[in-house]
C-alpha cells in the first residue's frame, strides 16, 4: 500500500486547473499596505499557484508575496491579470477579483459607504 495521496475521478479535473481574468484597480490609492496584506492573505488560503501581471507586463509576480504585491506598486486605473494554476483554481481567481472589485471591503471596515 502506497502512502500517497488517492483523488477520485472528479477530484482529479481539479489538480490541473488553470484560470485567467482581467480586473482594473479602482481603489483610491491602489494596493498600498492593507489592500496588499488582505490580496495576499486570500491568495494564500488557496493550495493553487496564484501570479498576477501589471498593466498588460509580461512578468508574473508572486501573487501570495507581500513584498512582490507591494513592489509593483499597482495604481488606480491598473489593470492586473490574475492567473492561478492547480486544485481551487478558478475559486481562487474568483475570489480575487471579487476582492478587488469591492475595493478590498475598505469601506466597511472604517464604517464609510461608497
Amino acid at each position: 500500500m502506497s502512502g500517497g495521496l488517492r483523488i477520485g475521478n472528479r477530484e482529479a479535473e481539479h489538480v490541473h486547473a488553470r484560470c485567467q481574468t482581467e480586473v482594473e484597480v479602482k481603489h483610491g490609492v491602489g494596493l498600498h499596505a492593507r489592500p496588499s496584506v488582505t490580496f495576499t492573505r486570500l491568495a494564500k488560503s488557496f493550495p493553487c499557484l496564484i501570479e498576477v501581471a501589471v498593466n498588460g507586463s509580461d512578468v508574473w509576480l508572486n501573487g501570495k508575496s507581500i513584498i512582490k504585491i507591494m513592489g509593483a506598486r499597482i495604481r488606480k486605473g491598473s489593470i492586473l491579470k490574475i492567473r492561478a494554476d492547480g486544485i481551487l483554481a478558478e475559486e481562487a481567481v474568483r475570489a480575487l477579483k471579487d476582492l478587488i472589485e469591492r475595493n478590498f471591503d475598505e469601506e466597511k471596515k472604517h464604517g464609510r459607504t461608497a
